[in-house]
């Protein structure tokens, strides 16, 4: 069995939208209701879809083992931080350190892979998370990498590898 699962997520990381509240009157009594907004369906089936992906072609069985996570979140650069050559400014920041906040960021991610019940049984076996919020380099597409690891004794370490941009 493999102990160490690893996918790139292409797209827009977007954190788990706060659930919303609101009441409804049924009959003489009012009823809260639940729901979510909706804003990061698109990030969360393509962390599914990837997860999946990678799961095609690892030998994992899903553990009920503590886990190890690292998360590196690639964001999108914003037209600001680039000269009109395209080169990027000296002033551009390497960090992203703007919303989505990163904890709302790895809640999305862990979902998502909780929902699968291919992984693990829940989110709380993860006893140790390694996460980053950074801005692409040049050669970047925005996304995630995401590394999930069993073997405890192995440590965590946090991927370096990129989201390098394919070539065409």
């Amino acid at each position: 069995m493999n102990n160490t699962l690893s996918f790139v997520v292409h797209g827009l990381p977007k954190g788990q939208p706060r659930a919303r509240a609101f009441a409804r009157k049924m009959g003489a009594k009012f009823v809260a209701r639940m729901y979510d907004a909706g804003t990061a369906d698109e990030w969360k089936h393509n962390v599914a879809e990837a997860l999946l992906a990678c799961l095609l072609v690892n030998d994992w069985q899903r553990t009920e083992e503590p886990v190890h996570a690292a998360i590196v979140f690639v964001m999108p650069r914003p037209k600001s931080h680039t000269r009109e050559n395209g080169s990027l400014r000296d002033s551009a920041p390497r960090f992203h350190k703007a919303k989505p906040d990163i904890d709302n960021l790895v809640k999305l991610v862990f979902d998502v892979v909780t929902r699968s019940e291919r992984v693990w049984h829940d989110d709380s076996q993860v006893i140790a998370c390694l996460a980053e919020k950074k801005y692409a380099a040049s050669n970047e597409r925005s996304g995630a990498i995401v590394t999930i690891s069993a073997n405890a004794a192995e440590g965590l370490v946090l991927p370096t590898y990129r989201l390098q941009r394919p070539l065409s």
